[in-house]
């Protein structure tokens, strides 16, 4: 299904998958991971590596799951690193704000980029040639890499599986500012219009049933675009989900005081919800226990 040069880590739903590609007695990566995981993740590459040299790691976008591991990686490796030119002042200025790290509770270790590379550039990797296309929606700025030779996409978080990554932006600043959504379904159309045997997702194993995937994002999109409520509900409960794969596990009674630490689950409750930090709490622990998200073993919330 995928060429001999490309190996996929697939990792947990905390760090993203880790795309590298061999280039001889060299080889370059696509995203790092989660920063807890970072150890784990040049374990991971020195075993694969087998004795090559990492010279390059790009990004698909600058969330926390995807950046989290660049420190450790280029430091490991002394490999460059190559960012979407959209991100480039706020990783340079580490504004965790922008970067959505304080606003969600996440976390990822500093690190300093060398170069960016923007829609519509070629870059090799593995041998290959793949283009960079732009994927706004859940990120802003995020880009994906597609070979029309091979018919190979790789998605990001622009397209999985099942779906796509939250659209924060939607969510974010002024009502009347939002596009997220509309961006959104942009990127599907001009993705669903590519070449696409092979799609490696940044979570999630690589997949064949492209179509099928398209359909379903579609179907999700056109969900919240029907009613914004629902993704706001589904932005939080992915942020208390992820919070606790991180943590592993939190005291139900220290959720409220968790939730009113997040910037963005403030704002949120405040335009669609209107929840006190209690009612909030308890309405997410209830909806994260009935799908199997989360359990609670006396009174503590474990990640399942």
């Amino acid at each position: 299904m995928l060429p001999a040069s490309l190996l996929v880590l697939e990792r947990g739903w905390l760090s993203s998958n880790n795309i590298l590609f061999f280039e001889g007695e060299q080889a370059a990566l696509i995203d790092s991971g989660y920063v807890s995981h970072a150890s784990q993740t040049v374990a991971l590459l020195e075993q694969a590596l087998a004795g090559r040299r990492l010279t390059r790691l790009l990004n698909t976008h600058s969330h926390s799951d995807h950046i989290g591991g660049n420190a450790a990686v280029s430091e490991a490796f002394g490999c460059r690193v190559i960012v979407p030119v959209g991100i480039d002042a706020t990783i340079a200025e580490w504004d965790e704000e922008a970067l959505l790290l304080s606003p969600l509770g996440q976390s990822a270790a500093r690190f300093c980029h060398d170069e960016t590379i923007a829609a519509g550039d070629q870059v090799e990797l593995g041998g290959l040639n793949w283009q960079a296309i732009a994927v706004p929606g859940h990120d802003m700025d995020a880009l994906a890499f597609h070979n029309p030779e091979r018919r190979l996409l790789i998605s990001g978080d622009a397209l999985w599986r099942n779906g796509f990554g939250v659209i924060f932006s939607e969510l974010l600043g002024h009502p009347e500012d939002a596009g997220g959504l509309k961006a959104a379904r942009e990127t599907l159309d001009v993705l669903a219009r590519l070449p696409v045997e092979v799609v490696i997702p940044g979570h999630g194993a690589p997949f064949v049933e492209v179509e099928d995937a398209f359909e379903r994002a579609y179907r999700r999109l056109a969900a919240f675009e029907n009613d914004v409520e629902l993704l706001a509900r589904h932005a939080l409960k992915v942020i208390v989900a992820f919070a606790l794969l991180e943590r592993r596990q939190l005291a139900r009674a220290d959720l409220p005081d968790f939730l009113a630490s997040l910037s963005f689950c403030q704002s949120v409750n405040a335009r669609y919800l209107n929840h006190s930090n209690e009612q909030l709490a308890q309405w997410l622990v209830r909806d994260l226990l009935r799908v199997g998200t989360l359990k609670d073993v006396d009174g503590v919330l474990l990640a399942t």
